[in-house]
């Protein structure tokens, strides 16, 4: 039976960003792939709690798909988990509504990826700028995924923005059609590396 996956993308400058205008047409039209434009969908962040707690139920794994911002993710994004991952639903004592799901961010950043060390220019491991969204997923009985991460943004040729859409909707196939052993993943740091070496 196929995974259901939705991909929940925020992105408040869409119509500016090369990069994640190639990743979104590369999402494979497929029936168990949902894609939900948060800022299309609720352009003055009111955020439909129980639409959004339904479409949550629907799937098996949910994907944040954003740009870092401020090594955080977008307001909209945030704002969205602060209203649908209610106390009582998605955690507390009652609150087991996403146990058994898994949670995979897609994130773009404009820096190279040697930026993001101890040594580089942003001081901190995507792994450690990541552990909020790690610590919220594990409050909330999802299972985490290293992240899928496409740096470089800012100095992408058109050719690698085309290979790194084509990958991501292998990745998107991928998640649909076969069965995800998250112990498996987590040895690795970005599910890029993980799938790769699958790949062969």
């Amino acid at each position: 039976m196929p995974n259901r996956v939705l991909i929940l993308f925020a992105h408040p400058l869409f119509e500016k960003s090369n990069l994640n205008d190639v990743l979104v047409k590369h999402i494979p039209d497929n029936p168990n792939i949902t894609f939900h434009d948060l800022y299309q969908e609720y352009p003055e962040f009111d955020v439909d709690m129980q639409r959004e707690q339904e479409l949550l139920l629907l799937h098996d794994i949910i994907i944040w798909h954003h740009p870092m911002y401020w090594y955080s993710c977008p307001p909209l994004l945030k704002q969205w988990i602060d209203i649908v991952l209610e106390h009582g639903w998605a955690y507390g004592k009652d609150g087991k509504a996403l146990e058994g799901k898994l949670l995979l961010q897609t994130i773009t950043t404009g820096g190279r990826k040697e930026n993001y060390s101890e040594t580089g220019r942003d001081r901190y491991t995507i792994q450690q700028l990541l552990e909020p969204f790690n610590q919220t997923a594990k409050v909330c009985n999802l299972t985490y995924l290293p992240p899928f991460i496409v740096h470089g943004a800012h100095s992408m040729t058109t050719e690698g923005y085309e290979e790194n859409g084509k990958l991501y909707g292998q990745i998107l196939e991928y998640l649909v059609n076969k069965p995800i052993n998250p112990k498996e993943i987590s040895d690795y740091q970005y599910f890029n590396d993980w799938f790769t070496t699958k790949l062969g």
